[in-house]
């Protein structure tokens, strides 16, 4: 037997010492985030003292002495200095296309979000917005977004005689807060081409004058869309990637790395592309596009759209997750379709009133028999409980026809979703995506006036569901809310209304339910539960900094809680600056306005488009104030 020489013996202990070496080899971070409570979402490891990111990814999570491991001479040492780190919030139904149209509209919230509490403070609200900003001139309309009869003195709408005490000569057209109604002056109902003998749109309502056919003005559902489509300007490509990027400021500024367009038309979705390849998205945008819209199925296609059984791809921080489907209206609004009459029915209509839907069964069973042919996601508006046996039974019925195809349906909102119903949504795998941030904004007018006492305490069943063995996730539908974090998690874990009542206490849940609910189980309910909604080694570096620990805070103080920073695969896209400028109450964004202004807007101002210098007034307000 040949011994081995000096060379072979030299040789062979380099190799095994380079083996170990690597095998001891830690990679090194880009950044640390330390010194602050970390939530991880993560229940292997509920907190931890540091979390690393390399690459846009999380790299380690845990001890501060294990991961300092990873620490190398070029890694950012981020000290949280005792604020609260916790993964980004991940919408589960919005419409950020349509917040970029509420900063380009007249803010017609109630407290504490606009001013109006009556019919002449709105059509103050009007005036100083026609008068301070150049939009309307440039859109050739005067919009106001937000206005909430339950919230005004007068407890009614307002009429197209309100609107024109305001002008006759403008066309002005004002969206009710829950979207689902608005209102026309006479200029813009003569636009509209709405008179006393216009019918009835089917799934719609032209309200009258009494005792005549005479428009009033009030346009509900399938009427009001109808009309807003004829009025709305005719807007440029950079004018409306900039009516985008000014929604997604609004989101980021409320740590939401994650967005959501719940129902896309074919032009948002072409908007969505061109900003994404324009490079202004600074979040994740999934697009749900109507269903019901010519063109949306054109749209489902790569690289922007993947069937459910493919991995989810972004392209430039967009993708389409599936399609959206509206099943009936709002229930503060008194056009959701209820299996009991409504407490108190609406104008013009008698005690047995209980809404309507607004698409026929058949259509409804061939669309859901079509998602799960494609494997299609499909998000289902359902706000009252006949909608929602609508919703059951068609999707029961489609199952049969496609067995074993899960694209885990979502049912959106479900706000009067009854107990019976809770099980048929297990069956069915269907995800419900749950409102009870309506509890603070509408819980009273559901108790006094949508539902009565008995059946409103049970609006957004979270503790039903959970019981059941589901998860949910809890929205805030912007822009009938402001997509503002902190809110949704107050109302869901407190459920206190306006008034201070609390609405269905046993329905309250913790807020480590609740957080879950906005991060980890909305990555799920998107198919993205392996790359997002937890603070985990291996996904996306996605956070959010709070300036409290919302796990140890009283409940009652959670909408207190700011957003100090929100990250993006480790980037900084939104913080907080130490002032923030006011706005003119009549301007229509809202919530902190020191946004990041997304590359491309100054060269819009410059002429690319006739919105941009409009937009850029409104930014220029917005700009943080100086020290």
């Amino acid at each position: 037997m040949r011994r081995p020489t000096l060379a072979l013996l030299l040789a062979a202990m380099q190799i095994a010492g380079g083996s170990a070496l690597a095998a001891n080899s830690v990679p090194v971070a880009d950044a640390i985030w330390f010194n602050g409570p970390i939530i991880t979402i993560d229940e292997r490891q509920p907190d931890a003292q540091a979390v690393a990111v390399k690459d846009g990814k999380i790299l380690a999570v845990g001890d501060k002495q294990q991961v300092l491991k990873n620490q190398g001479p070029a890694t950012r040492m981020l000290d949280l200095k005792g604020s609260t780190l916790l993964p980004g919030f991940i919408d589960p139904h919005g419409h950020v296309s349509m917040v970029g149209f509420q900063a380009a509209s007249a803010n017609l919230l109630p407290p504490p979000d606009g001013a109006n509490n009556s019919i002449p403070k709105l059509q103050e609200t009007l005036r100083n917005f026609e008068q301070q900003s150049p939009i309307p001139a440039q859109f050739g309309v005067l919009f106001g977004f937000g206005y909430d009869d339950s919230q005004l003195q007068e407890q009614r709408h307002p009429t197209k005689f309100d609107l024109d005490a305001v002008s006759q000569d403008v066309p002005i057209a004002i969206v009710h807060q829950s979207s689902h109604l608005g209102v026309l002056n006479g200029k813009a109902l003569e636009l509209a081409g709405i008179n006393a003998s216009t019918p009835n749109p089917e799934g719609g309502v032209i309200r009258r004058i009494e005792g005549s056919q005479e428009p009033n003005g009030v346009l509900e559902e399938n009427a009001f869309f109808t009309a807003l489509v004829k009025i709305f300007p005719k807007l440029t490509a950079d004018q409306a990637v900039d009516m985008l990027s000014a929604g997604q400021k609004l989101y980021i500024s409320y740590g939401y790395t994650t967005l959501q367009d719940g129902r896309s038309s074919p032009d948002q979705v072409r908007t969505a592309i061109k900003a994404a390849g324009d490079g202004k998205l600074l979040a994740d945008i999934v697009s749900y596009p109507d269903i019901l819209t010519k063109g949306t199925k054109e749209l489902l296609v790569a690289p922007w759209y993947h069937p459910t059984n493919q991995p989810v791809v972004y392209n430039q921080h967009l993708r389409i997750g599936g399609v959206k489907l509206t099943l009936d209206g709002s229930p503060q609004g008194k056009t959701a379709w209820l299996s009991q009459p409504y407490f108190k029915p609406p104008q013009g209509q008698d005690a047995s009133y209980a809404g309507y839907g607004v698409v026929k069964d058949e259509d409804v069973l061939a669309i859901y028999k079509e998602a799960l042919a494609n494997r299609w996601q499909i998000l289902t508006h359902t706000n009252g409980d006949r909608a929602i046996d609508q919703l059951l039974t068609s999707m029961k019925a489609a199952e049969k026809a496609y067995p074993g195809v899960d694209v885990r349906p979502v049912m959106i909102h479900g706000q009067t979703l009854r107990k019976d119903q809770v099980a048929q949504l297990k069956q069915l795998k269907i995800f419900p995506s749950l409102f009870p941030m309506h509890t603070y904004y509408w819980g009273d007018w559901h108790r006094e006036s949508v539902l009565g006492p008995q059946r409103a305490e049970n609006i957004s069943p979270t503790q039903w569901v959970l019981k059941e063995g589901l998860k949910f996730t809890t929205h805030h539908d912007a822009p009938v809310a402001l997509p503002d974090s902190m809110r949704v998690l107050a109302a869901t874990v407190n459920r206190t209304t306006r008034s201070g009542y609390v609405l269905g206490p046993e329905q309250r849940v913790t807020p480590l339910q609740a957080l879950k609910a906005m991060t980890l189980w909305s990555a799920y309910q998107h198919f993205e539960e392996d790359r997002k909604g937890s603070i985990t080694p291996g996904k996306l570096a996605d956070f959010v900094v709070l300036s409290a620990n919302p796990l140890t805070v009283a409940p009652a103080t959670l909408n207190d809680i700011q957003v100090l920073k929100t990250v993006k695969e480790g980037q900084v896209i939104y913080e907080r600056p130490a002032k923030v400028a006011q706005l003119p109450p009549s301007f229509g964004m809202h919530g902190d306005p020191s946004l990041p202004t997304p590359p491309g807007i100054q060269a819009v101002a410059q002429g690319d488009g006739d919105l941009g210098p409009a937009l850029d007034v409104i930014y220029d307000k917005l700009a943080p104030a100086q020290p």
